[in-house]
């Protein structure tokens, strides 16, 4: 097979704590995979980690995660690109294709208070921390007398705000706490039903130019479920015409021999709702149906 015989594979990721840990998992996998293979790491800095201090609606136009991950490929210094899966903006680079999907985590988002309060046991006014459009909407829809604030960071530098008392609880994913063993800080677990996760939320992408041969290695590792799903759920917010800050929730899953999909969209301090079922094969047109309800 052409793909065993690829010798190094180069793996670009940013240089946070949680993003070294996905592309451990990404290393780990594809060395089971190809276990002749070489698989080395290159770090690069994103215009998401330069402008930490800058809200994130501030920044210029999308994949402020992704974009200098992408370049990195298009430029022959990476083979592979890592990336959590919800910050992919609706439209990749030319030439660039998601190869595989590694197996999904916990899609949940996830609150963290001291003292292990719930959302709904926090006092009226209490803030909680998030820079995700998505959640500060969903949080003062279903939770009305608390104040999202924005926060940025990484995972770490978020908890020491949140023990240094700049607010008073935060929402993260539950996935990154899973991964960076920080899963005994999470307080409550939201209903993915009702706290509707973003698009893709708890999934690894891996990304490479189209048809070579690192996107031949990487199809190896490929997680089928995680593939239909966050398929179905990008299906929405492309069909959306959105981008990271449209306050969109998606979440998709495989019962019973059907792909299930629930989206919610925060419109004017309402929770816009829709949900259908259709075809494992067919995740495109299953999102792009509940696109149009939410239209």
């Amino acid at each position: 097979m052409p793909a065993a015989e690829t010798s190094t594979l180069r793996l670009a990721t940013r240089g946070s704590a949680l993003a070294l840990r996905q592309t451990a998992l990404a290393v780990d996998a594809l060395r089971l995979a190809v276990p002749d293979g070489d698989v080395e790491t290159l770090v690069v800095r994103t215009q998401g980690d330069r402008r930490v201090n800058a809200p994130i609606d501030q920044l210029e136009g999308q994949g402020w995660f992704t974009a200098d991950l992408e370049r990195s490929l298009l430029d022959g210094r990476a083979e592979v690109a890592v990336h959590s899966a919800k910050d992919l903006p609706s439209a990749l680079a030319p030439g660039l294709s998601i190869a595989a999907h590694l197996p999904r985590a916990d899609v949940r988002d996830g609150v963290v208070s001291p003292g292990g309060r719930r959302l709904d046991e926090l006092p009226d006014g209490a803030t909680v921390g998030t820079s995700s459009a998505r959640r500060a909407g969903l949080l003062a829809a279903l939770y009305p007398g608390l104040r999202a604030v924005p926060i940025r960071g990484n995972v770490d530098t978020r908890l020491r705000k949140l023990d240094g008392g700049e607010v008073d609880a935060l929402l993260l994913a539950c996935a990154g706490l899973d991964r960076l063993s920080l899963g005994d800080r999470c307080t409550q677990r939201l209903d993915p039903a009702e706290f509707v996760p973003s698009p893709a939320q708890g999934a690894i992408a891996l990304e490479t130019v189209m048809n070579s041969e690192a996107a031949q290695v990487c199809a190896l590792v490929d997680d089928h479920a995680t593939r239909v799903a966050v398929t179905a759920e990008r299906a929405v917010l492309i069909g959306l015409g959105g981008g990271c800050l449209l306050p969109l929730g998606a979440w998709a899953r495989i019962e019973g021999g059907r792909l299930v999909l629930v989206a919610a969209l925060v419109v004017e301090g309402a929770i816009r709702r829709a949900e259908a079922s259709g075809r494992v094969n067919e995740p495109e047109a299953l999102g792009e149906m509940v696109a149009a309800r939410l239209r």
